[in-house]
């Protein structure tokens, strides 16, 4: 691919500075890293593993909303975690997070903890607190 040629269709880097890093080829034949805003191919395989994760959550919110685990729950598997995972990033023990995976539990979490959690799910407190309504 020339470096003209490097796609620029943002999606989901719109109003972001986030952007892709492609190699392209320049008009002296030298490949050369190139900055792109996104590709629309790549955009609909992102959207549909995106779509699939959503579907996989589906039973974890039901779960939420009858109080059967926390939205922590339903936060982790959104992001692709499970319990060592959280429990590594966040730096809290396995037995703690998995504890707090039991809505009771949660509901008793301090701001520290929950602020914890949140920041490693780069979420909000509010948002961790509770699931989306559809």
């Amino acid at each position: 691919m020339k470096v003209e040629d490097v796609p620029q269709d943002a999606k989901f880097f719109k109003g972001t500075v986030v952007s892709d890093m492609c190699y392209a080829v320049d008009e002296n034949g030298n490949y050369q890293a190139v900055m792109s805003k996104g590709w629309d191919v790549k955009a609909d395989a992102l959207q549909t593993v995106l779509d699939d994760v959503e579907e996989q959550c589906e039973p974890i919110r039901q779960q939420v909303l009858r109080h059967e685990v926390s939205p922590l729950a339903y936060h982790m598997e959104k992001n692709l975690m499970d319990i060592d995972m959280l429990a590594d990033n966040s730096g809290i023990a396995k037995r703690k997070v998995k504890k707090h995976m039991e809505y009771d539990e949660f509901q008793k979490l301090d701001q520290e903890t929950l602020e914890n959690y949140a920041y490693t799910l780069r979420i909000t407190v509010d948002e961790l607190k509770t699931v989306p309504e559809k």
